[in-house]
């Protein structure tokens, strides 16, 4: 009798509350804050990231060209021609490796800004309209507790 009495006063105090949740993901794909930051992290790295593919370019075709060459080139050269393809191999390997932790690391950071701001955004929303609890990244929610839009129209002003 108990149990049953406080499952229905559970119940009841459920229904009072105001609950929404947020989906992060799209904040990061459509809010204005975002799309500046992936606009500002593509201007920051766009010379860095065709110095990589240059280099990249660049040992395909003496890979090509070694390829060619190679019945016709004495074993001395074949080996001299080898160590610099391993060179250059190598050398681009560490830049394409450091180019994309530099990328990673400063997009960790500009997105950790806008998750700032989209919470904060959140925040206000949530205490304008009464939520009790709103939650990131449902596994499943009913969408009419989405509040998603909400934010992203609030993040259109910022």
């Amino acid at each position: 009798m108990i149990c049953v009495a406080a499952v229905a006063l559970q119940g009841v105090a459920t229904a009072q509350s105001k609950i929404g949740f947020v989906n992060t993901q799209k904040i990061f794909d459509e809010s204005e804050p975002a799309k500046r930051a992936s606009k500002k992290l593509e201007g920051e790295f766009a010379k860095r990231e065709k110095e990589v593919n240059d280099l990249g370019n660049r040992l395909r075709i003496e890979s090509e060209k070694f390829e060619k060459d190679s019945p016709v080139l004495s074993e001395t050269q074949r080996l001299q021609r080898q160590r610099v393809l391993a060179d250059l191999d190598r050398d681009f390997q560490r830049k394409q490796r450091e180019f994309r932790e530099d990328v990673s690391q400063r997009r960790n950071e500009e997105f950790a800004a806008v998750l700032q701001l989209a919470n904060n955004t959140l925040k206000e929303i949530a205490a304008k309209e009464g939520f009790d609890a709103i939650f990131q990244d449902a596994a499943y929610a009913n969408p009419k507790l989405d509040v998603t839009q909400k934010v992203l129209d609030a993040l259109k002003s910022k």
